[in-house]
């Protein structure tokens, strides 16, 4: 998958779904486990998953940088990573949120407000001479708003990075990787690649 990075240079990347028990410090560990090898992500995000006492760590990693093959077995190494997927971009649904604070004056409030309502976004907040919009969506359509927007004078702007899952399907989107030989938990296999 390829991308374009705030730099506006083209980005190959692949998406990576980690679940890992949910302990103080995983991500400390995940963070710098990358940090040491020199791997770069482009987006992170975390969140608890569906099984009580497990999170799901959502990590865009730039292929450039490092082998996905390389990246994959460096993660289970860590104690606490119980599956790792890679979703395809084809077969998967992405999302992403983005707020921003654009300078507009009465003359441009309009403009703003129909590019909002153009892509679907919704206005959080309106001051004297900014607003606060938000739009959530596939991070190419966020891009595309931001680039918009950058006309107006973006004050302040926040993307929480990408979160994916795999498309509902009657077969299984994910690509398998090769698992690592390693002991299991007695709940979860560890190791487990879908």
């Amino acid at each position: 998958m390829t991308a374009i990075n705030p730099a506006g240079r083209d980005v190959n990347h692949h998406i990576l779904s980690v679940l890992v028990q949910n302990r103080p410090g995983v991500l400390a560990r995940v963070a710098s486990l990358f940090a040491r090898r020199g791997y770069n992500i482009f987006s992170l995000a975390v969140a608890p998953a569906e099984e009580e006492g497990m999170s799901r760590i959502t990590i865009v990693v730039d292929v450039e940088s490092a082998p996905l093959e390389q990246i994959v077995k460096q993660l289970f190494k860590l104690i606490d990573v119980v599956k790792i997927s890679e979703l395809d971009p084809r077969h998967s649904v992405e999302r992403e949120l983005l707020l921003a604070t654009v300078r507009v004056g009465s003359d441009e409030r309009g403009q703003v407000l129909e590019l909002v309502n153009i892509f679907e976004g919704k206005i959080l907040a309106v001051g004297v001479e900014a607003l606060t919009v938000s739009l959530e969506g596939h991070p190419d359509k966020l891009d595309d708003f931001e680039a918009m927007l950058g006309g107006y004078g973006i004050v302040e702007l926040q993307r929480t990075g990408r979160v994916a899952l795999p498309k509902l399907d009657r077969q299984a989107r994910l690509r398998s990787m090769s698992t690592p030989s390693s002991p299991s938990s007695p709940n979860t296999p560890k190791g487990k690649v879908s």
